[in-house]
């Protein structure tokens, strides 16, 4: 074999490195974890650790994301009826539920008692709700049910979870137990994860939306996700803090009632009516290849649409580029950030997270159009015509025939370029009136 060159042997020592963390942080927990352990675990010094990764937080959100990033996608539907696989997954949820407040002998019964092998295994062989698989035609309170599933069948909900290492997706969540009080330990951290959960919460909710008929009462949905995320995190946490206390089964039929609330969710809000137009450009675009981190495949940058460029603090602006693109158009929100050793992992562990959550709970027909690419290096930023990036980063460029039509950039960058930044964007302010008092101007509140 030919000798490698500098870039493969510092990508074969990253992966080196990952491997050894991983090890590292699951023998002795991420507080007890040391980087000489990890160097020493990978057959590498401690100063190719820190060549690769710039610490010990930045290398466990690396590690995590990296085992997000590699879930298998859930088994396809074989032709089962939808309403089969309801019933199905009803039996395997009850049944479950028994198996968890039972003993061994019973569950011995319980095996000889049941016919159908997928339900005889997920009870004998874990105390927790199966993912499920997506159904073509579900309703909205089903994906969510459908959706919390696969979220907590991946939470170690008891002690024997906690503390053993007899299952595979459960070495995940213990390794991930650590993962929240570091971001609560960080400013820094906090707000971009923050933004990260609104993101999270605009792609489900639109998810939801698709799901409904075109009869029915087409709102917005975004406040029903943040609300079953609310849910799910608060369940994360519990399942770590206090294990046995999580009923898996409350959880999930929690969120399917969120389908019912009235959240008074509208869109849009009252500044996008303020927004200035988008500025005509004439650029060539050649961006680079870049994977969609939501789906797990090639991003389609050469489509005509628009790219939005968002830093860390701006994520909820992908929400309108979404809503002000027009039919058939590509949208792809770029995430950036001035920190990629550890906020661009968080990133990525977040998006690979709701990813497969959303292949156990949705058919790809109600998957949101939005693409979402992780520019760590911040190439396709860069191809945009924004070399330098923060979290606070908000521009967008429009694409057609392989050229950049249109940019903006600033709050409203997104929503003006994709189409929303009408004419009456400048609408001029309201005149004042003159107060009982004297000279002061008073404002009337804007609509």
């Amino acid at each position: 074999m030919g000798r490698l060159s500098r870039a493969e042997l510092q990508q074969l020592n990253r992966a080196k490195v990952l491997a050894a963390a991983r090890d590292e942080f699951a023998g002795r927990g991420f507080r007890d974890a040391k980087v000489d352990g990890i160097a020493e675990r990978a057959g590498l010094t401690r100063g190719a650790v820190y060549s690769n990764f710039p610490g010990k937080r930045a290398l466990y959100f690396a590690v995590l994301a990296d085992l997000a990033e590699r879930v298998p996608e859930p088994p396809a539907l074989d032709g089962a009826a939808p309403d089969a696989l309801v019933r199905d997954a009803h039996v395997r949820d009850a049944l479950v539920r028994d198996a968890l407040v039972r003993d061994a002998l019973v569950r011995d019964a319980l095996r000889d008692a049941l016919r159908d092998a997928e339900v005889r295994d997920a009870v004998v062989d874990d105390a927790s709700p199966e993912p499920p698989r997506p159904i073509p035609d579900s309703t909205v309170s089903e994906a969510l049910g459908a959706f919390a599933r696969a979220w907590v069948a991946r939470l170690p909900l008891t002690e024997a979870d906690a503390d053993t290492d007899a299952h595979e997706k459960r070495g995940s969540a213990r390794l991930s137990m650590h993962l929240m009080p570091e971001i609560l330990a960080d400013e820094s951290i906090r707000r971009p994860f923050g933004q990260l959960l609104k993101l999270e919460a605009i792609l489900l909710g639109l998810a939801l939306e698709r799901l409904r008929p075109a009869d029915a009462p087409q709102g917005r949905l975004v406040r029903v996700a943040e609300a079953a995320f609310t849910t799910l995190y608060g369940a994360t946490q519990l399942a770590g803090a206090a294990p046995g206390f999580i009923d898996p089964f409350n959880v999930v039929r929690a969120c399917e009632q969120l389908a019912g609330l009235d959240l008074n969710d509208t869109w849009p809000p009252p500044y996008l009516r303020y927004t200035p137009p988008a500025r005509p450009a004439g650029e060539p675009w050649d961006p680079p290849l870049a994977v969609d981190a939501l789906r797990g495949e090639p991003a389609r940058l050469a489509d005509d649409g628009v790219v939005g460029i968002l830093g860390l603090h701006r994520l909820e602006a992908a929400e309108e580029l979404v809503r002000a693109a027009p039919p058939g158009a590509t949208v792809t929100a770029v995430l950036v950030t001035a920190n990629p050793g550890e906020l661009a992992p968080l990133a990525r562990l977040t998006v690979a997270g709701l990813r497969d959550c959303l292949r156990h709970a949705f058919p790809l027909s109600a998957w949101p159009r939005l693409q979402v690419l992780c520019d760590d290096s911040g190439a396709v930023a860069a191809a945009a015509g924004v070399p330098v990036v923060s979290e606070a980063t908000e521009a967008a460029v429009r694409i057609a025939a392989g050229r950049i039509v249109a940019r903006a950039d600033g709050r409203g960058a997104c929503h003006a370029t994709a189409g929303g930044g009408a004419p009456h964007a400048r609408t001029p302010r309201p005149r004042g009136r003159r107060s009982r008092e004297g000279n002061a101007t008073e404002r009337q509140p804007l609509p």
